[in-house]
């Protein structure tokens, strides 16, 4: 039995006329007579009761219509379900983001606008370290993370850049420099840094550390950690300055001062990780929305979704 055969029959069922039926499904009347004729056939018993200009289900064709009915609409489902993955608007999806990622308003943006357009597909977050989230998508635990720059290549994974951000110098509240509006660099020579530890800050800390040095100093790291706002309550403690992306202002500390760097400063950048290989729609269409977003941005496109 073929499902051809449930449509022809259901048609037939409906318009409980023969001629009818054929138009309705673009089909000649004496093929369409042929084929319910070899399904009763198949089934050992009449489904219609045929008079001269009427046509009536038996009561075996009263219950297989029903039957029928049910079967076709879940076929139906079914296709529709796999179109719907097919298209990503059904699934699920991981992101990975670092700690800092949030407090930039675009990947809130991405998450936001992505859930908008498909609200169908389930989006859970892991918050980690850049070189955890790398590994993360090559070993198919995290679809797509933003991430800073990795100190060498993850294989496997593509690290796409985003943007650039401004770093700030975060100072102790009450600290001499924070009576200046701008700062250079080489004036932080003396002080105590407090900074990400490098396996965890790949390459935002390389770019940190190379910055200083032509700035002519080696930063004089006295604490580190591994999350942005451990590294902003340190300073808040008293214990060094840092280098901070500028998002990270929002991050309103009462014992913390934001100050900008003039001249050759570091840049913090975000990117965008993902599988080189990877056939998932969901994970593409967060890749195309997140290309679109930053394309955006640039051209200083402030609005929402919708």
């Amino acid at each position: 039995m073929e499902l051809r055969h449930l449509r022809y029959f259901v048609t037939v069922a409906d318009e409980l006329h023969f001629t009818r039926a054929a138009k309705r499904l673009g089909i000649e009347q004496p093929p369409l007579s042929q084929q319910i004729r070899a399904l009763e056939t198949e089934l050992g018993t009449p489904l219609f009761r045929r008079q001269a200009r009427a046509v009536s289900l038996t009561d075996a064709g009263q219950a297989f219509f029903a039957d029928a009915q049910q079967i076709l609409a879940s076929v139906q489902r079914a296709a529709d379900h796999a179109r719907r993955v097919a298209r990503g608007d059904l699934g699920r999806i991981r992101v990975g983001m670092i700690n800092s990622a949030p407090f930039h308003p675009y990947v809130p943006r991405v998450l936001r606008e992505f859930g908008s357009r498909y609200p169908d597909v389930l989006l859970s977050l892991d918050e980690n370290s850049t070189p955890q989230l790398a590994r993360g998508v090559a070993e198919e635990t995290v679809d797509v993370a933003f991430v800073r720059p990795l100190l060498g290549d993850e294989p496997g994974v593509i690290t796409e850049p985003l943007f650039d951000e401004e770093v700030l110098v975060a100072l102790p509240q009450g600290h001499a420099l924070a009576a200046k509006k701008k700062l250079a660099l080489a004036q932080l020579r003396a002080e105590p840094f407090v900074l990400f530890s490098r396996p965890f800050g790949s390459g935002l800390y390389d770019e940190i550390i190379s910055a200083c040095q032509r700035a002519g100093f080696s930063p004089r790291v006295g604490q580190e950690a591994s999350q942005i706002t451990s590294i902003i309550n340190l300073v808040a403690a008293g214990l060094g300055v840092s280098l901070v992306p500028e998002s990270m202002q929002q991050v309103h500390s009462p014992g913390v001062v934001y100050r900008p760097l003039s001249g050759d400063a570091p840049k913090a950048r975000l990117s965008l990780a993902y599988r080189a290989e990877d056939n998932s729609t969901t994970a593409r269409n967060m890749i195309e929305l997140a290309r679109a977003l930053v394309t955006a941005m640039r051209l200083g496109d402030t609005r929402t979704e919708g």
